[in-house]
């Protein structure tokens, strides 16, 4: 006869002193990964937030072609060289405004430098102004928020008070208005201008999640058990209050790149001989009507890459985010 017995029971901790009956398979499930197809198992955890939002954009379409397009922006701005050859400060008056031809597929801008040229290596110079940009904001903010989040207090009241007089101040109208003095052609006054209004949105946004965080259980448990404020912060807040903070500043990038754009073509951003696709939007304005290609091609590549970056900060949000799962 089959050995019908009764399920054996495990006893589990409930974390307030107390204990819980589980069914032995029940409590098996908490000891070991789930088995695989042929009944064997190997002893493991669940997966933490980050692996399930790896396993997930994997397999989003949306970040799979965002991320290969901000790949090969990033091999292009690293050695242009390798898909234009050619120099993007040699230009010749004798073939200004002519369209596409064999070596040129982009045709020639109104002082005859090769389209195709300058646009590849403008690459180079908007994302290192973006990914500059975005790091300094994200380490400012991030630290002044939370900080100001964790300790409270008057700290938390000026921090919020400044952040309302940042908050205040136009972007394009700063910009014209703090870079119009600088003379420097680097991409340094940019970005620094960048970060100094940037900031106060990453700030509010690490504020608030480190409010949220710090309330958690296993915080308090730290910090009853004697954990410093510095290991409080950074081994139980700050692995737990990031996720928004990537997910704000990876859109924010290609925010930060259509912003040198623009303070480019208004002549407060980067300066000749620089090249940047800001510059040769605003030198290929006046000659829209006879040589559109010119305008075309590096307001395309401005257009594709800041779409690349909020498409993928899109993707990281819906995957960090557990209200969507």
């Amino acid at each position: 006869m089959p050995d019908i017995r009764e399920p054996q029971r495990a006893v589990a901790g409930t974390g307030m002193g107390g204990a819980m009956d589980l069914a032995a398979g029940e409590a098996e499930t908490l000891e070991r990964a789930p088995a695989g197809p042929d009944g064997g198992g190997r002893p493991g955890r669940p997966r933490s937030l980050w692996s399930d939002a790896w396993h997930d954009l994997r397999r989003n379409p949306v970040f799979v072609v965002s991320a290969l397009v901000i790949v090969f922006l990033v091999l292009i701005s690293l050695w242009p060289s390798l898909i234009a050859p050619g120099s993007p400060l040699r230009c010749d008056l004798a073939e200004a405004q002519e369209g596409s031809r064999p070596g040129h597929p982009f045709g020639f801008d109104g002082q005859g430098c090769d389209v195709y040229t300058r646009t590849v290596h403008g690459a180079r110079t908007s994302v290192a102004v973006g990914v500059c940009a975005t790091l300094g904001v994200a380490l400012l903010g991030s630290v002044l928020g939370g900080l100001a989040g964790y300790f409270g207090g008057v700290w938390d009241s000026v921090l919020s008070r400044l952040t309302d007089v940042f908050f205040a101040i136009p972007v394009v109208l700063g910009g014209l208005v703090l870079l119009s003095v600088v003379t420097s052609n680097t991409v340094w006054p940019v970005a620094g201008f960048m970060v100094l209004l940037g900031w106060p949105q990453i700030s509010r946004i690490a504020r608030g999640t480190v409010i949220t965080v710090q309330q958690n259980d296993y915080v308090q448990a730290a910090r009853a058990l004697g954990a410093s404020h510095s290991r409080l912060l950074l081994r139980h807040i700050a692995p737990n209050a990031v996720a928004p903070v990537i997910v704000v500043t990876t859109i924010a990038l290609g925010t930060y790149i259509a912003l040198e754009a623009t303070l480019s073509y208004l002549g407060v951003g980067l300066k000749p001989p620089t090249v940047s696709w800001g510059i040769d939007i605003s030198a290929a304005s006046p000659y829209i009507r006879n040589a559109p290609h010119a305008l075309l091609w590096p307001s395309g590549a401005l257009a594709v890459t800041v779409l690349a970056f909020i498409m993928l900060g899109d993707a990281v949000r819906d995957a960090l985010d557990p209200r969507l799962r």
